[in-house]
């Protein structure tokens, strides 16, 4: 493009937009070259996008934070004036389907209540936007599968927020397992839990996607499935439990134990709640034992192997980051997702088998 046509672009955006709301992703699109950096929209302002995710996009290199979603209008205002977010770019719930009309926008990160997930995923793909979307996926195998679908059919990306496969020492342990240094895996007992004493959050509903297992216990699944380099067979055996039923009500889940087999007569213990603090895993194979401790804290993953420390420490919040210029990238250069949506029903698959095999007090198949 010429000087002068691309005057004449600028000038025409700007007299269309008014020329505050101009920015070099803006022309980037107009004039249809590749954009070097992708612009994110975080659906949901609370502790997760507050705390963790935009301070992240700050340190991003393929992303940025272009726009928020928020059913709050106060916290508008707030975010508006932290991180320069021109009005335009500002939605709530009513008007989020206007994304579509947004070229600043390119993905849409989808931090709800787990209820939320499916029907903000599908429509920020029928917008047009890729999606990111936080764990759990969604609260069933079904919900997953929709979201799944409706992302292949308006031809966008679907990425799940696992930090955890994008983390150094994470890769660094999974890699070692599948070189076969610790030889055949004898044992594996993975843990994650915090103590969570909130009466009114989602994660104390039920209808909202509440419970233990779907949260925290996917951490745990998700150990087990990494330590073992393998996937379960069968939920052999499994228990769901409360010490505060006025906080966790009608069988809501505080603690939920399982028993997990893998290929081999591998089988796998984990342990999630929110009544203690609890972030292990520990696998024992022919040649040597594995502990990870913690291994899955946001300031940073840690462990011992048979081949020494493994400890490449960082700060908070660089998983974030971490995870989202992957993901970036990965868009950008029209490559898989290193974590999609396909790895998400997967562990709901599990969740579902493990609520189960609670309930009917016998083993479940995985298929």
């Amino acid at each position: 493009m010429s000087l002068k046509n691309r005057r004449e672009v600028i000038k025409a955006l700007a007299f269309g937009s008014g020329a505050m709301l101009f920015s070099p992703n803006s022309l980037l699109a107009a004039t249809g070259k590749k954009k070097d950096r992708l612009g994110v929209a975080l659906v949901g302002l609370g502790y997760y996008s507050n705390d963790l995710l935009a301070p992240a996009l700050q340190l991003t290199k393929n992303c940025y934070l272009a726009g928020i979603v928020t059913g709050t209008p106060s916290k508008e205002e707030i975010w508006k004036k932290k991180y320069s977010i021109p009005d335009k770019n500002i939605y709530n719930y009513g008007n989020f389907d206007q994304l579509a009309n947004n070229p600043d926008i390119d993905i849409v990160y989808v931090v709800l209540p787990p209820s939320m997930h499916r029907e903000y995923s599908i429509r920020a793909a029928e917008a047009g936007k890729h999606v990111w979307c936080e764990k759990p996926m969604a609260i069933s195998v079904q919900e997953c599968t929709d979201m799944i679908n409706a992302c292949n059919k308006n031809k966008k990306s679907l990425a799940i927020g696992y930090r955890l496969h994008h983390e150094p020492n994470t890769r660094e342990y999974r890699k070692l397992i599948k070189s076969g240094a610790l030889g055949k895996i004898k044992s594996l007992s993975c843990g994650a839990g915090y103590r969570d004493d909130r009466t009114n959050h989602w994660k104390q509903k039920k209808e909202m996607g509440g419970g233990v297992l779907g949260d925290m216990g996917v951490y745990a699944i998700q150990g087990s499935r990494c330590g073992s380099g393998m996937e379960p067979l069968s939920i052999i055996s499994a228990t769901v439990s409360t010490t505060r039923p006025e906080i966790y009500k009608n069988g809501l889940d505080e603690t939920v134990v399982a028993k997990l087999e893998y290929p081999g007569g591998l089988v796998a213990d984990i342990k999630t709640t929110y009544g203690e603090g609890m972030n292990y895993l520990n696998v024992t194979g022919e040649k040597g034992e594995l502990r990870m401790n913690p291994f899955s804290a946001y300031s940073g993953v840690k462990g011992q192997s048979p081949l020494g420390d493994i400890n490449h420490p960082y700060n908070v919040p660089m998983q974030q980051a971490m995870q989202m210029d992957d993901d970036a990238m990965a868009i950008m250069q029209n490559k898989p997702m290193m974590v999609p949506g396909e790895e998400g029903l997967r562990d709901i698959r599990i969740v579902q088998a493990i609520y189960k095999s609670a309930a009917e007090g016998k083993s479940v198949k995985l298929t």
